[in-house]
């Protein structure tokens, strides 16, 4: 039997931050590790919201927090006009494969819909074939601190089930 794949805000999950900080240090390091210019717990206290930007989501795994990610107002200094962004997505590197981002996602876009956002974006250098099977188009490849990084968006269908 396969484990159940569910997810919550992570404003009921505060007690998980300091994991999740760690998690982001581990993969990122340049930016939250040690001289880098990022604050992982900072960010994430700032993701533990709810009801408007940003907000923070985190996946369970069979009851296991597997994995975290975050909309945001912005992501892309040279793409501020475009809102929201699924941002900070992180799945413990162990469960990867097993369709926890995939649900990570569909949890980022049902809160963007839920604040009344009718598109989403997200900026990816290692994520582009979920994104594509998630039915997300891409927009444009642009450099970002000597990377290159696709941008990709959805349209949000904001019609809810009768």
């Amino acid at each position: 039997m396969k484990p159940e794949i569910t997810t919550e805000l992570l404003a009921g999950r505060v007690e998980a931050l300091p994991v999740l900080a760690q998690w982001f240090k581990t993969e990122w390091p340049a930016w939250y590790g040690p001289g880098g210019p990022g604050d992982a717990e900072q960010d994430l206290l700032t993701y533990a919201n709810q009801g408007s930007l940003p907000v923070g989501v985190v996946v369970l795994y069979g009851g296991e927090l597997c994995g975290v990610g975050a909309l945001k107002a912005q992501s892309i200094p040279s793409h501020s006009h475009l809102a929201p962004w699924a941002a900070a997505c992180f799945v413990v590197p162990r469960l990867r494969g097993r369709g926890i981002g995939a649900v990570l996602l569909s949890a980022l876009e049902c809160e963007a819909k839920s604040l009344g956002y009718s598109c989403i974006y997200c900026a990816t250098g290692t994520a582009e074939s979920l994104l594509k099977r998630g039915q997300w188009s891409f927009l444009e490849a642009v450099t970002l601190d000597g990377k290159t990084v696709s941008i990709y968006e959805k349209a949000l269908d904001l019609l809810l089930p009768s």
